[in-house]
């Protein structure tokens, strides 16, 4: 298992780290061989991917490569990946059988359907996808070729829905936007009360929308503590029981984004929750059609 430090207790009992490393955006065998090597070696222990990133392969041979230079076993490496829009209903066990094969595994830690994979234009369409989705990713827990499922970018309606029709699995991860500007207070408790563990993806924005890590409240705070801006917004949310994934190939960003072992004081907390938080960075995920984000194979 990975180790118990800053780890999160899921529904299943499984520990899943709270800090990870997103791997969006990063493709090349080079960068990606280097960049696992260095978070290997500062302690990461979490990776997350998807089929859409078109990296499984090239991570599946870094893990071959990397695990034995440092001593890790499969079972110390939490490994999530998402089912890609093409592989969706009838067809998702091929998409787990690819993933597995390209990610050189046994079984997949934890595998996470995205909301726009099964968005058609027809509601009672979508709804009809996501049940069926979610029942053979049931089917493959139980055949053991994944350890835990959720979902991404489920909001409170689609979530309560997954919930009253689980299959007597509940999903143990819901990977959303947030951030001190994008927070869906109602959607964090509906998780927080269900069990469901929140893991948050652009925690410190992208390259085209930086405002949070320059923003006034955020750098006092991190002036203050003697902290960087990036370590203070992943702070924020681990202190909130949410999980992170930057992705970063800077070692330099690599380190510090695990110097997060410290107590923002409740004042700062207050202060960097009051922002708007409508500002939403990734596209609203009810408005996204499958057929604007990817090729059909």
């Amino acid at each position: 298992m990975p180790g118990t430090e800053m780890c999160f207790t899921l529904n299943t009992g499984a520990k899943m780290p709270f800090l990870g490393l997103g791997t969006a955006g990063l493709n090349g065998m080079d960068l990606i061989l280097n960049t696992l090597d260095d978070a290997f070696q500062l302690g990461y222990r979490l990776i997350d991917t998807d089929a859409s990133y078109d990296n499984e392969k090239e991570i599946g041979y870094c893990l071959e490569k990397l695990l034995p230079k440092f001593n890790l076993q499969r079972s110390d490496i939490f490994i999530t990946t998402k089912l890609s829009p093409t592989d969706r209903g009838k067809r998702v066990e091929r998409g787990i059988m690819k993933s597995l094969r390209h990610l050189n595994c046994d079984y997949i830690d934890l595998f996470l359907m995205d909301l726009s994979c099964t968005q058609t234009g027809n509601s009672e369409d979508d709804a009809r996808l996501r049940n069926l989705s979610w029942a053979k990713m049931v089917e493959a827990v139980k055949h053991k070729q994944v350890r835990q499922i959720g979902v991404c970018n489920y909001g409170v309606e689609q979530l309560e829905g997954l919930l009253a029709r689980c299959r007597g699995v509940r999903p143990s991860v819901n990977q959303v936007e947030f951030h001190p500007f994008y927070r869906d207070r109602k959607l964090y408790d509906v998780c927080r009360n269900a069990g469901v563990f929140m893991q948050a993806y652009c925690i410190l924005g992208c390259s085209k929308w930086c405002k949070m890590l320059r923003n006034e409240h955020v750098l006092k705070c991190a002036h203050e503590l003697g902290k960087t801006a990036a370590q203070i917004l992943l702070r924020w949310a681990i202190q909130q029981n949410v999980g992170v994934i930057p992705s970063s190939r800077n070692v330099a960003h690599l380190f510090a984004n695990r110097q997060v072992d410290f107590v923002i004081p409740r004042h700062h907390m207050i202060n960097l929750s009051t922002f708007d938080s409508h500002q939403r960075i990734g596209n609203e995920p009810e408005m996204i059609h499958v057929l604007q984000r990817f090729q059909s194979e």
